[in-house]
């Protein structure tokens, strides 16, 4: 489960920023399906030539923590064999997931998430005003993340039940 939902965060890092160009090939009547299928393919190339060492590498921390955190909150809810009750592990779930959503990027064109929905507000240009130029969405993100999934983890190893006194 951790490496799925890594894929897939890897998957909307890497295709986001290219959403209108994927779909102006799929419908695309001009293009076969194996061309389709090998461009599609080819996008996730671009995690060597347009990312740097450092954001390629945060982008695969943050994927693993993120899918790390998914299957111990799946885990957690299925152990406790309800919804989960206790806020502040969602919470933390949640916001760390979304912090380091927000910080995938380079540091050419900034956070792809923020840029790309944002672009027309002008985050790009807010994001060089930032110290580490958009980087501190993305190490607050691992913070978050890393505290959520020990949280998730220290609520794991609680007992069912309330000890006795």
């Amino acid at each position: 489960m951790v490496v799925g939902v890594a894929f897939m965060v890897v998957s909307a890092a890497l295709l986001l920023p290219n959403i209108g160009l994927i779909q102006q090939i799929l419908t695309s009547d001009a293009i076969g399906w194996l061309d389709k299928g090998s461009f599609f393919l080819s996008l996730y190339g671009s995690l060597k030539t347009n990312f740097t060492v450092w954001s390629a590498a945060y982008l695969i921390v943050v994927a693993l923590l993120f899918g790390l955190n998914i299957a111990l909150l799946v885990y957690y809810i299925r152990r406790r064999q309800g919804p989960v009750t206790e806020k502040k592990a969602q919470i933390a779930s949640i916001g760390g997931a979304v912090s380091a959503f927000l910080g995938i990027g380079c540091a050419a064109c900034g956070s792809v998430v923020l840029t790309a929905v944002f672009g027309l507000a002008g985050a790009g240009a807010v994001l060089t005003f930032l110290p580490l130029h958009g980087l501190e969405f993305g190490l607050v993100g691992i913070f978050s993340l890393s505290l959520a999934i020990r949280y998730l983890a220290k609520k794991i190893n609680d007992p069912l039940v309330c000890p006795l006194s």
